[in-house]
């Protein structure tokens, strides 16, 4: 018997969503996704460092800026950047004055002035490279800050009037981190509070 092998072709097809599509489809989601331009990303979960870190950041400014004309979210709100058509979940993000919403919804702010972000292993190469890009767009947007997990050390990139980003490296516990968007002092002893630099990231 002669035996014939037939060869198919298996088409991969990428679908692509509509923004009204990924956010009725995020409503019903166990899990948190991100938007980009059409498509839907899962998101990792994060470690119990990655937890701690944005926790404590989250805390000092919260309690430094309670009286001031400022907004600090944590991340469970998103970011719509409508330049790149992306939603994203910033780990903290904080606003002058009130938010700018997409549209209605209030889950969803577009006028961030800082972002920070605690990278992870498998994160950090898109946090450092095209998702600062795409935050770059944001006219609002003033002050990056890169906090990593596994060691004492931040980075912060900070916007002048010439819209020139300079950057500045944190690189001991015993430094203090200046917030320049809103006068802020942080020892890294502080934001690294609890946080045990030896387990494992992801």
């Amino acid at each position: 018997m002669k035996l014939e092998t037939i060869t198919q072709e298996i088409k991969i097809v990428t679908v692509h969503y509509t923004p009204e599509e990924y956010l009725e489809l995020e409503e019903k989601s166990d899990c948190k996704n991100e938007y980009r331009n059409g498509e839907i990303i899962n998101m990792a979960g994060g470690t119990t460092n990655h937890n701690k870190l944005a926790g404590n950041f989250y805390f000092y400014l919260n309690l430094a800026l309670n009286d001031l004309n400022y907004e600090v979210y944590i991340s469970d709100v998103k970011l719509w950047i409508p330049k790149y058509r992306q939603f994203t979940y910033p780990d903290l993000m904080v606003i002058e004055s009130e938010p700018i919403y997409y549209g209605n919804n209030t889950t969803i702010i577009t006028n961030p002035l800082l972002i920070a972000e605690v990278l992870s292993k498998s994160t950090k190469d898109y946090d450092q490279g095209d998702k600062f890009l795409y935050y770059r767009s944001i006219p609002q947007f003033k002050e990056y800050i890169l906090i990593d997990q596994t060691k004492h050390y931040v980075m912060q990139y900070v916007k002048n009037n010439e819209n020139q980003w300079f950057l500045t490296e944190y690189e001991t516990e015993d430094a203090v981190l200046n917030v320049a968007s809103i006068k802020l002092k942080l020892p890294l002893k502080e934001l690294y509070k609890k946080v045990n630099l030896l387990t494992t990231v992801e």
